[in-house]
């Protein structure tokens, strides 16, 4: 049965790995499932053909025979419950690499959305100067966290795992900031995530859509 993912025809990014179906697109990589992808509209995702799929107009959404699923979370986690690669085989181990994962989008993405709708969408109102080192402070306090518990460590609890995809893709959101340079082993950690050959492929087909350029390696 094919995969068939969901993608913004127009991604608000470019194409620069920040929309959310370069997760997707990462686990498949990284279980080595083939996929296809199905571009949508901004009004096409408002319509009932995709509503159907995705109840609250988003993407990605994930079709495979009768199964259909949305939200990335659930997506990720799917692919890694169905194909071996991105959760440990040991059950404590499988448990706490799920964690992680929605560590990363309950706890450590939240603040970080947080900062970037303030920047791009209330920077010109008259009371973001003060807001927004608030929001910063939320940001660098779930980061100083995370730092401490990653450490020296090359990933999140022994070998890579879907908590690892889902946690640098989080991070990831705050390149622009710079804020994340001020905790040296998340950099690290994130380029050790972006160094994955499964990632690069990933981010090269998502890039391709909108460059015109075919993804390579």
């Amino acid at each position: 049965m094919t995969i068939t993912i969901t993608a913004f025809e127009r991604s608000p990014d470019g194409g620069k790995g920040l929309a959310r179906d370069t997760r997707v697109r990462w686990a498949l990589e990284e279980v080595g499932q083939a996929y296809a992808v199905r571009l949508v509209s901004f009004r096409a995702m408002k319509e009932a053909a995709h509503l159907a799929l995705h109840p609250f107009g988003q993407i990605p959404t994930y079709e495979e025979g009768d199964l259909a699923l949305f939200e990335t979370g659930a997506i990720v986690l799917h692919i890694a419950e169905r194909h071996a690669g991105l959760l440990p085989d040991g059950a404590n181990a499988r448990a706490r690499g799920i964690t992680w994962m929605f560590a990363a989008l309950n706890t450590v993405e939240p603040p970080i959305l947080e900062l970037a709708n303030a920047r791009l969408l209330e920077g010109d109102k008259p009371w973001s100067k003060e807001r927004m080192p608030l929001v910063e402070d939320r940001v660098r306090n779930r980061l100083k966290q995370l730092s401490a518990r990653l450490g020296d460590a090359d990933w999140l609890d022994g070998a890579f795992s879907a908590g690892d995809l889902m946690m640098v893709s989080v991070l990831l959101r705050l390149r622009s900031s710079g804020i994340l340079d001020g905790y040296p082993n998340l950099s690290a950690y994130v380029a050790r995530g972006e160094a994955r050959p499964a990632y690069r492929r990933a981010f090269a087909a998502q890039l391709a859509l909108y460059t015109g350029k075919p993804p390579t390696g």
